[in-house]
């Protein structure tokens, strides 16, 4: 089959790998519909996530249709149209069954690398190194899925591909940064970054009641699309010192709720973008966390922050003091989605959660290269390119 391959650092190629095959009684194989780009993905793209090897396919955002079923699956078939979320959880253990999905104790078959690096390993997720599983990624035509009666999630008839897609990762993903991060009706909330994720938490937000969403970003495509699909306010970062805007668009108090959806490749202005991008070309930290510092200084006192972004090991310049002198609440995770995805296919179904407007750049999967390069440089406005395998 086609597959797009990661082969180095900045380089992607599409390759002829072979067939995924049932290997467990628990596994599926799905054909691959459609899958798109993430902006953890870029992080693999870039280096920064350890243990990628020439020749891994990558990918983990997806939806397709089942054609092959191992022998104790039960609750899927041959021929249905699922989205799958990019966690793999086994359904068994402790923490799945406290619906903390991406703690799975049993998917990570891999574990030294992230014990020694974390203390203790997080579940295992499509395409995304071999420190996290070494699953094989959604950019190829038909794709392994391991406790798919845990993982996949059969899609109503009324919702159509490409807003289904978005119940993978980024919808869920963004859900919970709401949910977790505790917003509540009346809230005032704060969302660093306007890609999928970014915009998926501020309409979680709106979804549960915040009184107002407020998100940053400092690309014009994105801030439109955020107010206009989203229905959130938007401030540019490089026009306006952002502290001072959410206090004085607060009566001086502060967001109640900071969501970061931006990761370890954050972008800032002034001194702090030279500083960090320096110690991080250098080895001296391996994540820029300019984001996280400026909700954590941004956030009401007694508030609640919230970590979506990917992050991979060490920062410097963490703002501890201010975290417990403000009395704030501190959390993040990978997405616990098969406690999310459910409630977001209903609300899809019933015309109250879209997600098709983030599918800006839609091509084949021999074109992947070049989406990917629209999406890491940003060109053409891409927010997200889907792949289509079969096209």
């Amino acid at each position: 089959m086609k597959a797009l391959c990661w082969q180095g650092v900045n380089e992607l190629t599409v390759e002829r790998v072979p067939d995924p095959r049932i290997l467990n009684a628990q596994d599926a194989i799905v054909k691959v519909l459609l899958t798109t780009t993430c902006g953890s993905d870029l992080h693999l793209l870039g280096g920064y996530i350890p243990s990628m090897r020439a020749g891994d396919v990558i990918g983990h955002e997806f939806l397709g249709q089942i054609v092959e079923v191992g022998s104790e699956v039960r609750r899927h078939k041959v021929d249905d149209r699922v989205v799958v979320c990019s966690i793999i959880g086994c359904g068994r253990c402790w923490h799945c069954e406290h619906d903390m999905w991406s703690l799975c104790e049993n998917s990570n078959v891999k574990p030294a690398l992230t014990e020694m690096m974390w203390g203790s390993d997080p579940a295992g997720i499509f395409g995304y190194s071999h420190a996290l599983g070494g699953y094989r990624g959604s950019h190829a035509e038909y794709v392994r899925v391991p406790f798919v009666d845990y993982g996949a999630f059969s899609v109503p008839d009324g919702v159509d591909d490409m807003n289904a897609l978005f119940a993978s990762d980024a919808a869920p993903t963004g859900w919970m940064g709401a949910d977790l991060g505790g917003v509540r009706p009346g809230d005032v909330v704060a969302v660093w970054g306007c890609g999928g994720v970014g915009q998926m938490a501020a309409r979680a937000a709106i979804l549960l009641g915040a009184d107002r969403v407020i998100a940053i970003d400092k690309y014009p495509e994105r801030l439109a699309m955020t107010e206009r699909h989203i229905g959130a306010e938007t401030i540019d970062y490089t026009r306006t010192d952002v502290i001072a805007e959410l206090k004085e668009r607060t009566g001086g108090r502060g967001p109640d709720v900071c969501i970061e959806a931006v990761g370890l490749e954050a972008d800032a202005t002034g001194p702090q973008r030279v500083y960090d991008k320096a110690k991080q070309r250098l080895g001296l930290e391996l994540d820029r966390p300019f984001a996280v510092r400026e909700a954590v200084y941004a956030c009401r006192k007694g508030g609640s922050v919230f970590v979506l972004g990917v992050f991979a090991g060490l920062v410097d310049k963490f703002p501890l003091g201010a975290i417990m002198n403000k009395g704030l609440t501190l959390r993040g995770a990978q997405q616990h989605g098969q406690r999310y995805i459910p409630r977001l296919l209903d609300l899809m179904d019933k015309g109250e959660l879209r997600t098709a407007h983030l599918a800006t750049h839609t091509m084949t999967l021999d074109e992947a290269p070049r989406g990917y390069d629209l999406f890491k440089n940003k060109k053409d406005g891409c927010v997200r390119a889907v792949f289509r395998p079969w096209a």
